[in-house]
């Protein structure tokens, strides 16, 4: 075998450095945008482009840039495991009626005069419960689409308030996979980086929160569509187990957290409060297993969608004693909820998996090649303060979603780029991962091309370019966290970070 080479590197120039990841994002973007292909392609053909610049320019050898792709790997091989022990506890919680249970009971917060702050606490709710805003934009924010059309309110109003809400759930919610994936690629852990969030993204819900609250009272004489929420709710009872015992799973977690528990036996709790609920309420061993591994199939609800006419509707509806329900709107109500609930189950995250090792293997390449030292170096040249420093993150990252056209991506790469300088400047590992979130995860949504903007536009059929302006937590809270830590409010440093580094000054040598 090879004997690498990294100690005797080459370390290339910044032109090559910019013309390498300016291929590399031409190849994601157009594989992603253009081709419409799944990422994972167009990241392991720029892995490839990347490893051939590297073996006959730099003169690395093979065996070097395998060991650069493997420690990377590693290197999240928490947040892996993670992801499929959520996908584990999504199936188990909506089997035993927990993630039905909290739509049900959110429902009834919907109120005409406060629809916008409404529509941004049920969407946050949903978010928070699942881990996904694409799943959460496409059903329950698609229903409140609807009913706000029926209200008078803008479309793109209510759109942007639905990003808005989706994208704040997913990320902070522990079941999300953007939320692992930034702290295994800073070096952070999960619940540090939760709470950490809160400090930029808990004052931007606040101020979001009062804007919406003031803009409803505009819509304050609209009527509701009240049918349509009973009939979502009266879909979800005849389906699941609806009780207040819906909370139990979400509080073990959120305890568990609270109590300083490491993520993965948190998780595993709340498995295994919702796998005792199941057999409580009927379900087999085999059922929970099977919705464990393979996820949740919708029942009731995936009858009511392919009913063949109204007739058969209606004999569905009164073979569950539901009555008072049109069968069009029966119908219609079905689909929206199979699609919510017909997911979880570990195999549902190996495409999360998958995706992560292969952007991981890309960003090992680039990292050990120089590349990204070198660009890092042009761009935070003259950085002192953390604002600074928070500031180009935020930066690489909006940069990232518009040219490598992907959220994940938007992670990964600014983050493999930021780690040892971070590790250096005294900072801790979580206000890295932070501002990968309040930049990566977020502006995704804005951006037209990228998977994230193309998505929600085939789903709410507004472009970003419209929706864009009233997705406030999506565009403020990237300000919000530039903002405070250039206040110096809610930094965090490492364990010898303060000895070594004044409240809101790097070091000199910080490069």
């Amino acid at each position: 075998m090879e004997k690498g080479t990294s100690n005797q590197r080459q370390l290339p120039s910044f032109g090559m450095s910019l013309i390498v990841f300016l291929v590399v994002a031409l190849i994601i973007s157009y594989g992603t945008i253009f081709v419409e292909a799944e990422v994972h392609m167009p990241i392991v053909t720029a892995a490839i482009f990347v490893a051939l610049v590297a073996r006959f320019v730099l003169k690395h050898s093979w065996a070097d840039l395998e060991e650069s792709a493997i420690q990377s790997i590693m290197a999240a091989m928490q947040a892996n495991m993670i992801l499929m022990s959520v996908g584990i506890l999504v199936g188990t919680w909506i089997l035993s009626g927990v993630v039905p249970g909290l739509i049900y009971y959110g429902l009834f917060i919907l109120k005409p005069s406060f629809f916008p702050l409404a529509t941004l606490l049920i969407c946050s709710i949903i978010a928070l419960a699942t881990g996904s805003s694409w799943q959460t934009t496409g059903t329950i924010g698609v229903a409140m689409l609807g009913i706000g059309n029926g209200l008078g309110v803008p479309v793109p109003l209510t759109a942007g308030v639905i990003i808005s809400g989706a994208y704040f759930g997913d990320k902070m919610s522990p079941l999300s996979d953007t939320t692992n994936l930034a702290p295994a690629v800073s070096g952070s852990n999960l619940f540090d980086h939760i709470k950490a969030m809160l400090w930029t993204t808990g004052p931007t819900y606040a101020i979001v929160a009062v804007v919406l609250t003031v803009m409803g009272m505009r819509f304050a004489g609209g009527t509701l569509d009240a049918s349509r929420i009973q009939a979502i709710q009266a879909v979800l009872g005849a389906e699941f187990p609806i009780s207040p015992l819906c909370f139990l799973p979400p509080l073990v977690v959120i305890s568990m957290a609270a109590l300083k528990i490491p993520a993965l036996p948190g998780i595993f709790a709340g498995i295994g409060t919702a796998f005792v609920m199941c057999l409580m309420q009927g379900a087999s061993l085999g059922d929970a297993w099977g919705v464990s591994q393979g996820g949740y199939s919708a029942l009731f609800s995936q009858e009511l969608a392919d009913a063949a006419d109204n007739a058969a509707v209606a004999a569905l509806l009164a073979k569950q004693h539901l009555a008072g329900i049109a069968p069009e709107m029966a119908k219609d109500v079905g689909g929206m909820i199979s699609k919510l609930v017909s997911r979880g189950g570990m195999q549902s995250m190996m495409w999360s998996v998958s995706m992560v090792i292969c952007a991981l293997t890309l960003g090992g390449f680039l990292e050990r090649c120089g590349f990204l030292e070198v660009l890092l170096g042009a761009l935070t040249k003259g950085v002192k303060r953390a604002g600074g420093l928070i500031t180009a993150v935020i930066v690489s990252c909006i940069f990232s979603n518009a040219f490598l056209g992907d959220q994940y991506l938007s992670i990964v790469v600014p983050g493999r780029m930021f780690k040892a300088m971070f590790d250096r400047s005294g900072l801790a590992p979580r206000m890295l991962s932070r501002s990968l979130e309040d930049a990566g995860t977020l502006t995704s949504a804005l951006i037209p091309w990228n998977t994230c903007g193309a998505y929600q536009t085939s789903v709410l059929g507004v472009s970003p370019l419209v929706y864009g302006p009233y997705a406030m937590v999506n565009w403020l809270n990237p300000i919000m966290a530039i903002v405070l830590t250039y206040l110096g409010i809610g930094i965090f440093w490492g364990k010898d970070g303060k000895d070594r580094v004044e409240r809101r000054t790097l070091l000199e040598d910080i490069r």
